[in-house]
This record gives C-alpha cells, structure tokens and sequence, in this order.
C-alpha cells in the first residue's frame, strides 16, 4: 500500500510543508509514518455529538498503535432540534 503521505513529508522540496507541520507539534519520527485524516464534528451545541471527542481519541489511539499518525480536522454538524420552528428547518437535511 503507497503512503501518499510522503507527498507532503519527504525530499528537500518540502521542507515548507515540514516546517508548517512541526509548528503544529508534529515531531520528526511522526512524520516519517503515514499521516492518517480523522474527521471529527465533535461540538457543544449538537447532542449527538458531544461524545465524539472521545470516539476519535479512542481512534487516534489505534492509528498510533497501528504505526501510523493521526491528523484530526473538523467537520460541519447540523442540529435540526436549533434549526426547528424557522426557514432554515427545511434545509438542514
């Protein structure tokens, strides 16, 4: 399997994207692993999602384990229980 992540990691040509990255805090034997996006839309507003926190920690925790490095982004969470009673009801789905 081809770790497309070296795309961004490895060779003279990107030392700008190394340096962006360990700003973040990624260390040197991080990025020498496959970067693995997990995408969260954990929020404090959303009932559904407020454990979603927890579920990717427990997830980012099996990436390390399986040798790999987690890079968690966001996502949009929709809440029709706010969206109820207006206009925007009719879009939230």
């Amino acid at each position: 399997m081809k770790d497309f992540s070296r795309n961004i990691t490895q060779g003279v040509e990107r030392a700008p994207n190394r340096s962006l990255l360990y700003a973040l805090g990624y260390t040197k034997e991080e990025l020498e692993r496959p970067l693995i996006g997990v995408v969260c839309s954990y929020n404090e507003i959303v009932p559904g999602h407020m454990n979603l926190d927890k579920i990717a920690e427990a997830v980012k925790a099996g990436i390390r384990a399986a040798g790999g490095t987690p890079v968690e982004f966001p996502a949009i969470a929709v809440c029709d229980g706010i969206a109820m009673g207006h206009v925007g009801m009719k879009y939230s789905l």
